[in-house]
């Protein structure tokens, strides 16, 4: 009889290390819309090794001598057509508007050593595609993630940028964790919005996607697919969205989402070199907006606000992270009147 619990102890063990091992190893799929290239993509291929797909909306009339370019959140969300249609208002006003996807993601090449994703990689990315675009100064709109590159770019190179426009900015690297425990002023009556990243990224991770996440952080190696983590990366963005805005159903599922480069670039966080003391002598003028509703602490933003001393700030009221989804007039009119004045 103890034989016989022993066996049927050993083949539920092994059946159990047979089904984990199908969880973790057998492709997974995911019910999320298809990429769609957009028409009139343009592409730059970089010293570097990146091949960067770029959308270039002329100005209109008058050309301004400084072009912007915006930079998406993520790191790895790709361009939408809902920043083109938007952003396309300043070609109103003379400014050429580039808006590119970062390596790994969108329109952009992925890289075969996934190691090679990193806040350093971006930023000597974006130094080359400013000596493309071959003007003397840009202006730069930087979303979320898009922030965080965009200060450890004028680090180095502050003497390119003429203006930047800040908006739900990502902390400032590397990042000082010591500042969420300082609470937002009462008088500025931000609010908390109804869903957070983390409930987001718990209801869309399964078994296999974790492992995956660990080999790819641990060992640098793609145990899945590009195409089945990117499309992973449309349904968990879909449910960490839902955290960036005030109404929820604002959020569709887009695709396009590059997932490799996002948890590459994030681990590269904490080696990227403080700045800080470089970055309080710039002078560029700074537009800083951010959503009453936006989830990120308070005190990531009032970094910027005692860092940067040549500074406007704008708080949006009934928005969260992403201003432009529950704001656009407000968002680009801020953004406009900050570039003419």
């Amino acid at each position: 009889m103890k034989k016989k619990n022993l066996r049927i102890i050993k083949y539920t063990f092994l059946i159990g290390i047979i089904i984990f091992l199908f969880i973790i190893l057998y492709p997974r799929t995911y019910n999320v819309p298809e990429f769609q290239q957009r028409t009139g993509t343009q592409y730059w291929d970089l010293p570097t090794g990146s091949r960067i797909g770029y959308s270039l909306i002329k100005s209109k009339g008058a050309k301004k001598a400084y072009p912007v370019i915006y930079l998406q959140g993520g790191p790895g969300a790709p361009i939408f057509d809902s920043n083109i249609e938007i952003l396309s208002k300043l070609t109103d006003y003379g400014y050429d508007l580039y808006l590119y996807d970062i390596v790994g993601c969108g329109h952009s090449n992925r890289l075969d050593n996934i190691d090679e994703y990193s806040v350093d990689r971006h930023k000597k990315d974006l130094e080359e595609i400013i000596k493309k675009i071959g003007a003397e100064k840009v202006i730069l709109i930087a979303q979320s993630w898009g922030a965080m590159l965009a200060t450890n770019y004028i680090a180095d190179y502050e003497l390119k940028i003429e203006k930047i426009i800040f908006t739900g900015a990502g902390p400032i690297l590397p990042i000082n964790y010591e500042l969420e425990k300082i609470n937002a002023p009462d008088s500025l009556n931000l609010k908390a919005p109804m869903f957070t990243n983390a409930q987001g990224s718990q209801k869309a991770y399964n078994l296999r996607a974790r492992v995956v996440k660990f080999i790819a952080e641990k060992f640098g190696y793609k145990l899945a697919s590009e195409n089945e983590m990117d499309n992973f990366a449309t349904k968990l963005n879909f449910e960490m969205n839902k955290s960036t805005v005030v109404d929820a159903s604002k959020i569709k599922p887009k695709s396009g989402y590059g997932y490799y480069v996002n948890i590459k670039t994030v681990q590269s966080f904490d080696k990227t070199a403080d700045r800080r003391e470089v970055l309080s002598k710039c002078e560029i003028p700074i537009l800083i907006m951010s959503g009453q509703f936006d989830g990120r602490k308070w005190s990531y933003t009032d970094e910027y606000l005692k860092l940067f001393k040549n500074h406007q700030l704008v708080i949006i009221p009934k928005a969260g992270h992403s201003i432009a989804v529950e704001q656009p007039e407000l968002y680009i009119n801020t953004i406009i009147k900050f570039l003419i004045e």
